[in-house]
């Protein structure tokens, strides 16, 4: 803990610990959850699909384009100052949200949110870092990564709950409720904390890393709609290539730059970025894509699909929490790379469950997930600051939410389009035919889920057979993230390994 910080008393430290993990379980819900509100956004506020979907893409390219710089700006002037301004800010904008006179009025209120919940989250972890050390450190984070696994877990159920019973606009209601108490609760018994070494700000780190960010998040989410070698595609993936080049080299001018590039010489500092993308491949991905097969695919209406869910998403509740109980027996890296590895025979287990089998053959492979995911979740944010000093937390959790936010973004975008090219494959072999326009057209509609796609191969193919390409399409699917994050955990395993210590000499 920095010198310049006089430790708090227990009482306001618990108090800041509830303040940031009821910001670390609003945010992520107001992530997830809007989607389940679209059609109910649509029917009142109009909108084409291209806005529609920007209901969810503003938030998830404005917080990941700004979550490094929202780590700077609480290390330069407080973490407590940012926290309570991003705070602040969220909840004001979800008010705001609920008197949205058109749908792009609403995107454009939903960016603004994003920022805001950056500047919360990467502030929040950054003060949880000053105000814990040792092992009460790693419970609060495992704290903090229960919350906001649950928020993102639970975010559809909750969110569709509300949209039936009260409409669309108490989802945006709930997070300004959570907020404002968070504001009165939590922030005034907070206690300031700085990097006491903070120079000015690295405005052309700032500007060229912000650039790079938005234009590759902008690029995959193209990938789906426009295709990985079309124009629009190529010309923002090599715009985010010349930005990177152009942020690095005005990092390695800078005396105290925003990004210490020299951490990624330390194979354990590598080793723990990888662990955000792993659980994007393993859990964030079958997040999205599983209530599609489950409405579109298997005809499971809302509450049931979401019922579904629950089995992935309750471990969440108590297996992070457990995990930094675990600590006092075995390593935090162990333990993540064991989940990892329980996670990826859940994924093998679930590609052996077909479309059309009862409930019970699903939930026990999503249960196996959801607590193999639950051990890294909520080791994975300590883990993250235990390798840099104390002082610069807020650069530590800026680069690990960084790679959090565009690793989910990544991986969901990825995810999908390989679903889209496996399920053209076996129609293309379903149909004994090349894959044509028409073709990949009603492979993209069914991984979507969407109904049309399953009337347009009515008369080409039996109900049994198309249930069948879906499911070894989605098998393989399966397949591959459950060989990614196998993949990804022996690189941890490597990575985190701790040095080898020099023999003790024999006493005498």
């Amino acid at each position: 803990m920095s010198s310049s910080t006089p430790i708090a008393p227990a009482a306001d430290r618990y108090w800041m610990l509830f303040a940031v993990c009821a910001a670390g379980l609003i945010l992520p819900l107001e992530y997830t959850g809007p989607a389940m509100a679209l059609p109910a956004i649509e029917q009142a506020l109009g909108g084409g699909p291209i806005a529609l979907a920007w209901v969810i893409n503003a938030f998830a390219l404005s917080f990941g384009s700004s979550v490094m710089l929202a780590g700077t700006l609480a290390d330069r002037y407080g973490r407590k100052r940012i926290f309570s301004l991003g705070m602040a800010g969220f909840t004001g904008l979800s008010l705001l949200i609920g008197f949205s006179r058109d749908v792009w009025m609403l995107d454009l209120l939903r960016g603004l949110q994003g920022i805001a919940a950056a500047l919360a989250m990467a502030a929040g972890a950054a003060a949880l870092a000053q105000a814990f050390e040792g092992r009460a450190r790693t419970r609060a984070f495992s704290l903090l990564g229960s919350a906001f696994g649950l928020g993102l877990a639970c975010g559809p159920v909750i969110a569709g709950a509300l949209v039936q019973w009260a409409g669309w606009q108490t989802i945006f209601l709930l997070g300004a409720v959570i907020g404002g108490a968070v504001l009165l609760l939590g922030v005034p018994r907070m206690q300031e904390s700085r990097d006491p070494e903070a120079q000015s700000l690295d405005k052309p780190g700032i500007f060229t890393f912000s650039a790079f960010l938005v234009l590759l998040t902008f690029a995959i989410m193209q990938i789906p709609e426009d295709g990985l070698v079309s124009l629009r595609v190529l010309s923002l993936l090599g715009g985010a290539a010349l930005c990177l080049v152009a942020f690095i080299r005005a990092e390695q001018r800078q005396r105290r730059p925003m990004l210490d590039l020299s951490l990624f010489g330390d194979r354990r500092f590598v080793g723990i970025q990888l662990l955000p993308v792993a659980t994007a491949v393993c859990f964030i991905v079958l997040l999205i894509l599983l209530p599609l097969r489950l409405i579109g695919v298997e005809g499971l209406g809302p509450w049931r699909a979401g019922a579904m869910m629950i089995a992935l998403s309750a471990p969440m509740a108590v297996v992070p929490f457990t995990a930094g109980l675990l600590t006092r027996w075995c390593s935090a890296a162990s333990l993540a790379c064991l989940g990892l590895v329980i996670a990826a025979g859940g994924l093998l287990w679930l590609s052996l469950v077909p479309v059309g089998q009862p409930a019970v053959a699903m939930l026990w492979p999503l249960l196996v997930i959801g607590i193999g995911t639950g051990l890294p979740w909520g080791l994975m944010d300590d883990l993250s600051i235990s390798v840099v000093p104390v002082e610069r937390a807020g650069m530590a959790t800026g680069i690990f939410t960084t790679l959090r936010a565009c690793g989910e973004a990544i991986c969901v975008a990825a995810g999908l389009a390989l679903l889209k090219a496996l399920l053209a494959n076996e129609l293309a072999v379903g149909l004994a035919q090349g894959v044509d326009g028409s073709l990949a057209g009603l492979a993209n509609a069914l991984a979507m889920g969407d109904a049309s796609a399953l009337q347009g191969l009515a008369g080409r193919l039996s109900p049994m057979a198309l249930e069948q390409l879906y499911s070894q399409g989605f098998a393989h699917l399966l397949q591959i993230l459950a060989g990614i994050t196998l993949l990804a955990a022996c690189c941890c395993v490597l990575a985190l390994r701790a040095p080898r210590q020099a023999a003790c000499p024999a006493s005498h």
